[in-house]
């Protein structure tokens, strides 16, 4: 190998220098094979022989920091690249994450040595193949599944897409993190909808903005009561004005069908995204349901914001798709059928393509009630 002794001159050295010689070697031999930028085959083939015998014979701080060096070596075979992977120490799992590229041989190998923190930052690496995917999934750990719901290189499909959200309902950090990926369709996390922070509920509402729903076996029932709307929103702000939430639990039980549970999860959301889902159910307006919103939602903050997103909703997704959500969390539907054809989402966002922002409304139902909102907070203030 260029700028190196035979291989038998470094052999006998090792033999006879002792550590402090084998230290030296080291560390001078994985310099000069990673300053090479295209090393022929004799010398990958010469230098990875003698890496071999010196790696084990050197004191463990010099082969990390040999370790070290080699990682930055423009081309690396299996056995050196496990080589760097078993003397990084410490630095193993950084290196993992920043590594260029890592072989699918040298992954399973690492994968099989069982190391939680290394298996986790493999997971969080884009260029993770089929094969390795498939290794990684059936390994049963919250920092493995958090890590691959945070990678946004894999597109969770199929029995991948399965384990995702079996995950997401044991693990609230795996739901959140799903929840605001812009590749990852929100719907399919309705029914762990009362486990997701306000963000993450929003972002689960906007899913369902302009999309083509299937039949809720709760939509006749709701047709028939919506004619009741107007004493129903007016029962719920006098209601949510008196703090009476026991009472509105009550009141959403028999109505929604839902259990009492679930009904106290509503009536105490002070985020008020759970509360809309019931309101656009009943076919509310933005103007009417807001109305009920701002008494139901915190007013521990500015809520304005909050409060026009909602009124944008009301105009955006239908009443069948909230319909469709209350029907999920009754049980009777399963909102994986979602993931079919006919109900995807009518526009994916792309990470590739900026989205067009759209352009400002005037004269809409939702500016009205925006409008009418502003009023309603001044006399709450002065009152």
């Amino acid at each position: 190998m260029i700028g190196f002794q035979p291989y038998e001159t470094f052999q006998l050295l090792i033999e006879t220098g002792g550590v402090e010689r084998a230290n030296t070697l080291l560390i001078a031999a994985c310099d000069a094979y990673a300053r090479r930028p295209r090393p022929l085959a004799a010398e990958t083939e010469q230098f990875e022989a003698l890496a071999v015998r010196l790696f084990p014979t050197a004191a463990p701080t010099v082969r990390t920091r040999a370790a070290a060096i080699l990682s930055s070596a423009s081309q690396l075979t299996p056995s050196l690249e496990m080589l760097v992977f078993e003397n990084l120490g410490t630095g193993l799992v950084e290196h993992i994450a920043t590594a260029p590229a890592i072989s699918d041989d040298v992954m399973m190998r690492l994968i099989d040595k069982g190391d939680l923190d290394i298996i986790a930052a493999i997971a969080g690496r884009y260029d993770i193949s089929n094969t390795v995917l498939a290794r990684l999934f059936p390994i049963n750990s919250r920092k493995i599944y958090r890590a691959l719901a945070a990678n946004e290189g894999i597109a969770p499909r199929g029995a991948y897409l399965s384990a995702l959200l079996r995950s997401a309902q044991m693990d609230h950090k795996v739901a959140a993190t799903l929840s605001r990926r812009t590749d990852f369709d929100a719907a399919l996390l309705t029914t762990i909808f009362f486990d997701l922070p306000e963000r993450g509920r929003l972002n689960v509402l906007q899913a369902f903005v302009h999309r083509n729903m299937p039949q809720a076996p709760m939509m006749r029932t709701f047709e028939h009561i919506s004619v009741a709307t107007d004493e129903f929103t007016a029962a719920l702000m006098r209601l949510f004005s008196d703090n009476r939430r026991p009472a509105i639990t009550r009141l959403l039980t028999q109505i929604t069908g839902l259990d009492e549970v679930r009904c106290g999860e509503i009536a105490h959301d002070t985020s008020g995204a759970a509360l809309f889902v019931v309101l656009r159910a009943f076919g509310c307006t933005a103007y009417d349901g807001l109305k009920v919103l701002i008494h139901a939602t915190s007013h521990d903050e500015d809520r304005s914001k909050t409060l026009a997103v909602f009124a944008r909703l009301f105009e955006s997704v239908s009443t069948p798709a909230m319909v469709y959500m209350l029907s999920a969390w009754r049980g009777d539907v399963n909102p994986m059928e979602l993931t079919r054809p006919e109900f995807a989402p009518l526009a994916q966002p792309s990470r590739r393509t900026p989205e067009r922002q759209p352009l400002p409304r005037t004269g809409s139902l939702s500016d009205q009630a925006i409008e009418a909102l502003g009023k309603l907070q001044s006399v709450r203030r002065t009152g």
